[in-house]
């Protein structure tokens, strides 16, 4: 039934869609059957609401088919399958008003997302649930509801705020498990707002603290809801003196899912997975959610999910367009690396004018995007050294994997309050993470990916509101932005002055000058070393079949000599010359530099990248330190290992619409 049902409607996402006439599934549950309960959609939504929800194209899928179709014969067999839209109508699926009430009148929410509203109604029937949906969809919210419902339901004293004391470490009731440091703070935040008239004590574990300090303040307070990332999780599970542990673990959450295996952390879910009691003692539900369903993720679900007791929700609104087909996007051809910076401050300049001049014109909040750690700290200490980011400028954050967790915290708390201002930053925040009020998302460099390209650009035009994408790229990077960024509604802008300078010349027009001028003087009070890393890492970087190495170390020696009036090059050791078979590549300096050490980012590729590390049956995607490593390391490896092995039909279909997909897609437009 799982292979029948998940990966059937995992298509009804994807720009083609195509039928697989081969798989029998399960009748869908109709949405207007569920709304014939009784439980109509209000009519005091507004307009747009109502017609996302009456246009969505929804597929509920259970594993139990029979109840399925006494569903369509009779509507009001059932309570619980009705469609709910406003959170104080919970209460009417048997949520504790503890929980209701801190949504509606502590949290100010009234309506729900379409993701809410068709996730948490079988989620509360105890099921597993799969459920493919956006990021900034509501997610959060869709599955802390039936968890921490769950929880009062198997402990009620719990709805008691004194009987925190019954709280205990070494007996976590549920876990949810999240990629990222900020994601996970940012859903504890969330969870500890909705048990503040409880006893349900919430904790988080994340990387980048005090592993100690966490410890201790877990085991003096207890703990029934741990959120963490795979890494600390897996850390605290199986250290026998942490004092951690989850005997009767109730509830496992995974939150961007397809995120966690892109980053590496599949081995990481097996071992926790080994440490939790398994299903078969120790009952408890899985709800896993994802914005896309590859087949690593489907490997995953298959190993945590009840086969026989499941249910697969995909939510895909037809009139709501991807947002990296619906906000603008521009591709700026720029001369040089030089040229970047002074790019970064025309756009902010004219931005900021716009919204003085017109009151309808949203505040410029802008988050600038690099491929690895090096170039945001240089870009970062750059800037905040010239008008744009000094006190007549507007306020700038920083955010990348070097900063401990109490610093990310803290940027990304500090932009996510402001009206106005820059986040530089590496992929960390590339997902997952939901700023407000983002207009701009600024590109700099040859992004990782195509998926990664529209992941960022994901950051703006957020729930319905406008924004736009900007793609800052020296001249000889644009053949291979064409080949990584096919079917992109990306287009040519020539609009901005200062890419097209060629500062080689010594020329540089009045109107520009100022720009210029205030980026090198954000050069001269960097610190020592700053640009040599940013140099190594952008050296380090994976290149492609269109532009070589060759191209990058002329594009990083002009940014050198012309942008930061460098007399010679940083220098490249000869060990790592001849590692990279940088040796004989014009241009390239061998020998040592006398300025201080560079750190542990003097690598080539540095920190921060695209690494894919894939898991759960797919090992391949982009390296940051360059190259494909490709390749399925598992499920349907799709070779012939000992003679003609007939495969997995539903792997076999699945891994040839991936590959259709890829090809359906149409030229670069730019």
């Amino acid at each position: 039934m799982f292979k029948a049902s998940l990966p059937r409607h995992a298509r009804l996402g994807n720009v083609v869609c195509r039928q697989l006439s081969t798989f029998s599934c399960v009748r869908p549950l109709r949405l207007q059957s569920l709304q014939s309960s009784g439980q109509q959609l209000s009519a005091s939504r507004t307009p747009l609401r109502s017609v996302c929800l009456r246009s969505i194209a929804t597929r509920l899928y259970s594993s139990e088919a029979a109840a399925a179709r006494q569903q369509d014969a009779n509507p009001d067999a059932k309570a619980g399958s009705q469609l709910i839209t406003k959170f104080a109508d919970l209460s009417q699926l048997g949520v504790h008003p503890a929980l209701v009430s801190a949504i509606t009148d502590g949290m100010r929410y009234e309506d729900m997302t379409d993701v809410q509203s068709l996730t948490i109604n079988p989620a509360l029937r105890g099921t597993d649930l799969v459920a493919q949906a956006k990021t900034g969809t509501g997610k959060t919210l869709a599955f802390l509801v039936p968890t921490l419902q769950r929880l009062l339901a198997e402990i009620p004293e719990l709805a008691d705020r004194r009987s925190s004391r019954r709280a205990s470490s070494d007996d976590v009731k549920a876990i949810i498990m999240s990629p990222t440091r900020e994601l996970a703070e940012q859903i504890g935040v969330e969870a500890k707002k909705l048990v503040r008239n409880t006893g349900i004590v919430v904790q988080t574990a994340v990387g980048g603290t005090r592993k100690r300090e966490s410890l201790m303040k877990m085991q003096r307070e207890g703990c029934h809801i741990l959120v963490a990332t795979p890494g600390r999780l897996e850390d605290l599970l199986s250290d026998e003196y942490s004092g951690v542990a989850a005997p009767n673990l109730k509830a496992f959450v995974l939150d961007e899912a397809d995120r966690m295996l892109d980053v590496g952390f599949s081995d990481a879910i097996r071992n926790i997975l080994d440490l939790l009691p398994p299903v078969s003692k120790v009952d408890r539900q899985t709800l896993l959610y994802s914005a896309t369903i590859p087949r690593n993720v489907v490997h995953l679900a298959k190993s945590l999910v009840k086969t026989n007791n499941f249910e697969f929700v995909q939510t895909i609104s037809a009139d709501d367009a991807p947002t990296h087909e619906r906000v603008p996007q521009y591709i700026v051809p720029c001369k040089g690396y030089e040229n970047w910076f002074p790019a970064i401050m025309e756009i902010a300049e004219k931005a900021r004018e716009a919204a003085e001049n017109d009151p309808s014109v949203a505040p410029f909040k802008a988050m600038v995007f690099f491929s690895n750690t090096a170039v945001v700290e240089f870009a970062y200490s750059t800037f905040s050294n010239t008008k744009l980011g000094g006190f007549s400028g507007v306020p700038i954050w920083d955010i990348h994997s070097k900063l401990n967790q109490p610093q990310r915290t803290r940027h990304a708390d500090a932009f996510r309050r402001s009206k106005t201002g820059i986040l530089f930053s590496s992929d960390v925040t590339a997902r997952g993470m939901d700023f407000p009020g983002v207009t701009h998302v600024i590109q700099v460099g040859l992004p990782p990916d195509r998926d990664q390209y529209i992941h960022r650009v994901g950051r703006t035009g957020r729930a319905g509101a406008s924004g736009e994408g900007w793609l800052l790229l020296a001249e000889p990077e644009i053949a291979e932005a064409r080949a990584r960024l096919p079917g992109l509604p990306i287009k040519p802008n020539r609009s901005l002055v200062t890419p097209a300078v060629d500062l080689a010349t010594g020329q540089i027009p009045e109107e520009t000058a100022r720009y210029f001028n205030d980026v090198e003087k954000g050069y001269s009070k960097t610190r020592s070393g700053e640009f040599a890393q940013a140099y190594h890492s952008l050296l380090g970087q994976k290149f492609g079949r269109k532009l070589d190495v060759a191209d990058a170390v002329e594009l990083l020696n002009r940014w050198s000599e012309y942008g930061l009036k460098r007399e010679q090059v940083p220098a490249i050791t000869p060990q790592s010359a001849s590692k990279r078979g940088l040796a004989r590549i014009p241009g390239v300096r061998i020998g040592h530099d006398t300025e201080q050490s560079y750190g542990r980012d003097d690598r080539f590729g540095g920190r921060g990248g695209s690494g894919g590390r894939g898991g759960f049956g797919d090992r391949g995607g982009s390296d940051s330190r360059g190259g494909n490593r490709g390749g399925n390391r598992g499920g349907n490896r799709g070779g012939n290992r000992g003679g003609n092995r007939r495969g997995n039909s539903f792997e076999d279909k699945f891994a040839s619409r991936e590959s259709n997909d890829r090809q359906s897609f149409s030229r670069s437009s730019f």
